[in-house]
């Protein structure tokens, strides 16, 4: 078990415990003195999302790192897959976003790269969890870092994401809304589209600090979908608050997840012999309708842990250059280490642009199993409890071989999630539901 790090780093309310000035920088000392191997000059990238509590984190890691000596190189507002590329481009020691992703706007997060843009494992974070318990070796004052800004990002990264479409693609003649979350994408997103040719409609670039995620995005994605209606647009496109998922909605308005993404990217790739392994690698939550989908192609579905860090384990060590999440976190190994939405915006465009058929043609290639996914906030640890066992096992004779059951606590929030899918839709609601009412029968039973 790990103290601070959950699924995809650390997160939290922002100024209290951990994410507090004395915690954050104490563990910007321990994750710098982790990562500082040789003699040379280290460094670390820092790049945030546009919350307001972004300021602080930053300067409070940025604080641990200088005091420990290693010189820091922050880019401000930007994605966290350009924080990623940049670390490795960069040839730095250490990548950091400053990001609670999809959460509220009051949360806030740290998501660690290492050398390659890789998110670091399991193993990597309890070791540094066991330094922060040690005393930490503060550099001697000619021996401090220093700190800079890196002035050209945007456009670094803008030129990285463009690289990985053929240079006879262009997007004239497609009207795109594009919803930014008012977060870390609200620049880059709307610039790289219109220098490829699209006609933009920007939604939620206007951020203030407390909007990231209101209503909008990736997240809350009915917004972006009216506006399409509305527009007459031929597609949509949404973010979440850090730009590493994406999900889309086609000219009619409805919606386009993660799952059928991964189709419509593994398709493609399959039909020009560049689909690594065979197949994908999806999380457990994606759906069985996809799974059959590729089964039919002769294409397989290889599923890891929720998070997508354990997709992109999986993918490395199994050979695949195409996994995800069906939360619209898109890995695309030949390009990039971690998942990107932008990238994977243009990947699904550019197919979209050499079909010339609608969106509704082209990115629904599917039809998912009825799934339900609900959400309590309920202590993990009944999880454990024999009843729950018990229940667990009749709600999967029930679903049979054709449904499944994830039931596990959230690695971002105090939750617990309950998802079922199955060819009855009342039954898999049912089944939820009755799951609920033995964690909270269970939780009510343990105050009393």
């Amino acid at each position: 078990m790990r103290k601070f790090f959950g699924t995809d780093g650390i997160r939290g309310q922002a100024n209290a415990e951990p994410l507090t000035p004395h915690t954050l920088t104490r563990l910007g000392q321990a994750i710098g003195l982790y990562f500082m191997r040789g003699d040379h000059r280290h460094r670390v990238v820092i790049g945030k999302d546009t919350r307001l509590s972004g300021y602080m984190v930053e300067s409070a890691l940025a604080a641990g790192f200088v005091s420990v000596g290693m010189d820091v190189a922050t880019v401000g507002p930007l994605p966290t897959p350009a924080v990623a590329m940049l670390t490795r481009s960069m040839r730095a020691d250490l990548g950091v976003m400053i990001s609670a992703s999809h959460n509220p706007f009051a949360d806030n997060g740290i998501k660690l790269f290492d050398p390659d843009g890789v998110k670091l494992s399991d193993e990597v974070e309890k070791k540094i969890e066991a330094r922060l318990e040690s005393s930490l070796l503060l550099a001697h004052p000619p021996a401090l870092g220093q700190m800079i800004h890196l002035d050209d990002a945007i456009g670094r990264y803008v030129e990285f994401v463009k690289g990985s479409i053929p240079r006879h693609i262009h997007f004239e003649g497609l009207r795109i809304v594009v919803d930014c979350a008012h977060g870390s994408a609200y620049k880059v997103a709307p610039l790289v589209l219109k220098e490829l040719g699209a006609t933009v409609i920007p939604l939620s670039v206007t951020p203030n600090g407390v909007n990231i995620n209101e209503e909008c995005g990736a997240t809350s994605p009915q917004l972006m979908c009216d506006k399409v209606k509305e527009e007459k647009a031929h597609v949509g496109i949404a973010f979440d608050g850090d730009a590493d998922r994406v999900v889309f909605a086609d000219e009619m308005g409805r919606l386009i997840d993660g799952d059928q993404i991964m189709a419509v990217i593994a398709t493609d790739w399959h039909e020009r012999g560049i689909l690594r392994g065979k197949g994908i690698v999806a999380s457990l939550m994606s759906n069985l309708g996809l799974e059959w989908y590729l089964e039919e192609r002769g294409l397989s579905l290889i599923r890891a842990a929720v998070g997508d860090r354990y997709v992109a384990e999986k993918m490395r060590s199994e050979g695949y250059n195409v996994g995800g999440e069906q939360a619209g976190h898109i890995i695309l190994s030949d390009y990039a280490t971690a998942g990107d939405g932008l990238l994977t915006a243009l990947q699904v465009l550019t197919v979209l642009s050499l079909k010339q058929k609608p969106a509704s043609q082209v990115l629904q290639l599917f039809n998912p199993l009825p799934q339900i996914l609900k959400n309590v906030k309920l202590p993990p640890a009944l999880l454990q409890d024999s009843e729950v066992e018990e229940a667990l096992k009749e709600a999967h004779l029930k679903l049979g071989k054709n449904g499944r059951l994830v039931v596990r606590p959230s690695g971002t929030e105090p939750l617990i999630r309950i998802m079922a899918e199955g060819e009855d839709k009342q039954l898999t609601l049912a089944i939820v539901d009755s799951i609920i009412t033995t964690l909270t029968s269970l939780s009510q039973k343990a105050v009393a």
